[in-house]
């Protein structure tokens, strides 16, 4: 059987607990994408298929830098699943040990690659905490907090997790005019035991329910503790797998936070001219 030869970019795809990502590999400095490009690449049945892509980039002070673009094209500040598993893709491409520090748009990050796969990843200290709010939509009105881990969250519990249309209010609260100019993400979870939920995300960028979502998890165990639910460290488990939250609170103040979980290797390949061109 003959080789088929593809003229493209060399990628791997990733699954953070069921987010998954294309990685490329562009320590070289060479790869520019535009926003057009990007959607054609995660975009389904056409292109890989994938919540966001990234690039592995040089930066001076660090490691690596990691840009990360939503599957809608537009570059975000953080994704944490996306995080852990570039802290793996850079590892496994020899650039880093098993314990590396690097940069994304939101600061600097800190990560330990475990010998079966996970990853444990230093988040910025969160900010913007605030609470008791009341989010009205069409349908209902949920009760929660906010709070910026990265990203911005709105998280709210709710009762029979499994049945609750993610979709329908998660878009609401995206859009809601509180989060306005630019939205938020929307996480609905559910009490599942002692320092124990259930999660399920609506992700801004995706405009969809994702399987998982790290920065998201991170909210809700950080907002959980606020409210004297939860103690670190809090464990989620989403749709596409569990996440370990942990984290230090002295004097009104979250720091030392991590994020850890799966972070697997799917595949390895070309993406061809002929998808993103």
């Amino acid at each position: 059987m003959k080789k088929i030869k593809v003229k493209g970019i060399p990628f791997t795809k990733m699954s953070g607990a069921g987010n998954d990502f294309i990685f490329i590999d562009n320590f070289s400095g060479k790869i520019k994408l535009t926003v057009e490009q990007v959607v054609k690449i995660c975009r389904r049945k056409f292109g890989i298929d994938a919540d966001g892509l990234l690039l592995l980039e040089r930066i001076k002070g660090a490691d690596f830098y990691m840009r990360f673009y939503n599957n809608d094209g537009s570059e975000a500040d953080m994704c944490g699943n996306a995080a852990r598993c570039i802290a793996r893709f850079a590892y496994e491409k020899g650039y880093v040990k098993d314990k590396t520090n690097f940069i994304a748009k939101d600061g600097p990050h800190y990560a330990e690659i475990k010998k079966n796969g996970d990853v444990k990843l230093q988040m910025i200290n969160p900010h913007t905490l605030l609470l008791n709010i009341k989010v009205k939509v069409t349908g209902g009105e949920f009760k929660g907090g906010f709070v910026n881990t990265g990203v911005p969250h709105f998280v709210t519990e709710v009762k029979e997790l499994d049945k609750f249309d993610v979709v329908k209010f998660g878009k609401q609260i995206r859009f809601h005019k509180q989060f306005a100019p630019k939205g938020t993400n929307a996480m609905f979870i559910e009490k599942a035991g002692i320092n124990k939920f259930k999660i399920r995300s609506y992700e801004r960028g995706v405009e969809d329910e994702t399987l998982a979502c790290g920065t998201g998890a991170t909210a809700a165990g950080i907002i959980m503790n606020a409210y004297g639910k939860a103690a670190s460290p809090v464990t989620f488990e989403a749709p596409g797998g569990t996440l370990k939250i942990s984290f230090k609170y002295k004097d009104g103040k979250y720091t030392d936070v991590f994020l850890e979980g799966p972070a697997s290797v799917v595949a390895e390949g070309i993406i061809s001219e002929s998808v993103y061109k």
